[in-house]
């Protein structure tokens, strides 16, 4: 006699079809329910950040600061930046207000317009510094580095050489013409050593290669042209360290410079 069957796993009826294995790494989708709710959260966070920033009384401008002036003061340049007080800070248009500056203020060579959360605008300046000074009317021409005319002053700031153009009976005045002398005048300041430049008085133009400067102490050097700016100032450095009871100096050969006078 048979004894009892152990029927073991699951049961089902014979004639249940089989039920398909589950696709490994399957994931359930989020209802339609879960997916609105998230979709109301974004509007309503969205609109909360919107309002915020625009519309809200807490991130309006209410201060404006200035920094890097050294001649201009920061009213000026606070007054011609016409920043909007009150205003979002988000929607301060920054290149509007760097563009109104240096319109309205030619000293300013760069400026950085910066939004300093939660309420002010920074204004972070950098002013043109003269390299040379042009006499007209009893009043002064500030030249930068660029040959940018930037500013007339009635007091010449210290230690900046005054630039005479002599170059009336010149050749190089009717081929190049008076800009481009000036830019070969400021080609040679920038090449100027510095404990030379701030003792220079006078830088005198008689032609494109004929360029000399007088110094605070009488002494004079023969630059010639703007050409070999960096062998020149070595040239010059060496010279007045070598020779520094000379009355005049000529590097305008820099490889054969020489000295004078005592």
């Amino acid at each position: 006699m048979a004894g009892p069957s152990v029927v073991t796993g699951e049961r089902r009826r014979p004639d249940s079809p089989a039920r398909p294995p589950r696709p490994a790494g399957r994931r359930r989708l989020p209802s339609p329910r879960l997916l609105l709710v998230i979709a109301v959260l974004t509007t309503v966070l969205g609109g909360a950040a919107i309002w915020l920033l625009y519309g809200s009384e807490w991130l309006r401008v209410d201060r404006v600061t200035t920094s890097g002036t050294r001649v201009l003061t920061p009213d000026e340049v606070t007054d011609a930046a016409a920043v909007p007080i009150g205003a979002p800070l988000i929607s301060v248009d920054t290149d509007a207000i760097e563009d109104r500056l240096r319109r309205a203020l030619p000293r300013i060579d760069s400026v950085d317009v910066v939004r300093s959360w939660p309420h002010g605008i920074a204004l972070k300046v950098t002013e043109r510094k003269p390299v040379l000074l042009l006499e007209k009317d009893r009043e002064f021409i500030e030249v930068d580095a660029e040959g940018v005319r930037f500013a007339t002053v009635s007091k010449p700031p210290k230690n900046v050489p005054k630039l005479q153009l002599s170059a009336d009976r010149s050749p190089s005045l009717h081929r190049f013409g008076i800009d481009r002398l000036l830019v070969e005048a400021v080609e040679v300041a920038r090449s100027i050593p510095p404990a030379v430049a701030s003792r220079t008085r006078t830088m005198e133009v008689r032609s494109y290669d004929s360029v000399s400067l007088e110094l605070n102490d009488g002494r004079s050097v023969d630059w010639g042209s703007s050409e070999k700016g960096k062998a020149k100032a070595a040239a010059l450095t060496a010279l007045m360290k070598a020779a520094p009871d000379a009355g005049h100096f000529d590097v305008s050969a820099p490889t054969s410079p020489a000295v004078s006078g005592s």
